[in-house]
């Protein structure tokens, strides 16, 4: 029904727990998913993810039929400066993570880049640095479990929120195998230009995720923004682009009812561009 690289985040469904979420996106007829794991946006997984945790996720996930291209997580600022206990706590709670996205069938973890605050805890260059230490450390260790590790930057709300920060991050982990995720919302609502933005970070950008945004705001329908996809996609197959493709409607301009016709409408409309 729609393109076999475009999926739909768990996200997009949020105000539904997980079996139902699953269920929605299945019988809009999506064949993959994104799994949210992001305390306080989506709460399909979680925080407190113990052993019975990852093994009731992963049945609710293995039953539904889905592929999942994603586990969307959170271990924690990473431009915070930890003592050995906060990082030992940190990498139990990256483990659960890696172990839900290794047991669902995973291709990556995606984290944050960075807290969710514009100010640094240092300095941005340190800030930058600590952030980039994290994600190769996590990186390092989601090898060890047959998964990669993507981050999402730039994302409006985080650390890495504007084109100059990201680019400075990306090119701190430049031939570490760490991923980049693009998210056409969170560019338009800092005021940048996705094709600038792809122009950039050209050969490092591992999936993308849709949804709109004007300068300033990033919960918009598709359609409802300022974000050109048709161009953007275009630039993205043109510079090689040959990843996959998440809806991750976390939208404040449609109710809960209008929510599933949003998603199968926007799905169709760039199903045609990809």
């Amino acid at each position: 029904m729609f393109h076999s690289r475009l999926g739909c985040s768990s996200i997009s469904f949020r105000h539904e727990d997980l079996p139902a979420a699953l269920r929605t996106i299945t019988r809009l007829g999506f064949d993959e998913i994104d799994l949210g794991a992001l305390p306080g946006v989506c709460d399909h997984v979680p925080y407190e993810l113990d052993a019975e945790a990852v093994n009731a996720v992963t049945a609710e996930v293995t039953a539904c039929g889905l592929r999942t291209r994603s586990v969307n997580g959170d271990i924690g600022d990473l431009n915070a400066v930890l003592d050995d206990g906060r990082q030992a706590a940190r990498d139990r709670h990256l483990d659960a993570l890696l172990t839900l996205a290794a047991n669902t069938g995973a291709k990556a973890l995606v984290l944050p880049c960075g807290a969710l605050s514009h100010d640094p805890v240092r300095s941005v260059d340190e800030d930058l640095d600590t952030i980039a230490a994290q994600l190769i450390r996590a990186g390092q260790r989601a090898g060890e479990f047959g998964v990669q590790l993507w981050t999402e930057s730039l994302h409006f709300l985080r650390f890495c929120w504007n084109l100059e920060r990201a680019e400075l991050l990306s090119r701190r982990l430049e031939g570490t195998g760490v991923g980049i995720v693009m998210d056409f919302s969170h560019i338009v609502a800092a005021g940048e230009d996705p094709l600038e933005y792809i122009e950039r970070h050209q050969g490092l950008i591992a999936h993308v995720h849709l949804r709109d945004a004007v300068p300033g705001n990033i919960n918009l329908s598709i359609g409802n923004g300022q974000a050109d996809f048709a161009a953007g996609l275009r630039s993205l197959a043109a510079h090689g682009y040959t990843g996959h493709f998440s809806l991750e409607l976390e939208t404040r301009d449609v109710t809960n009812d209008e929510r599933p016709a949003a998603a199968a409408k926007a799905a169709s409309f760039l199903t045609d561009f990809i």
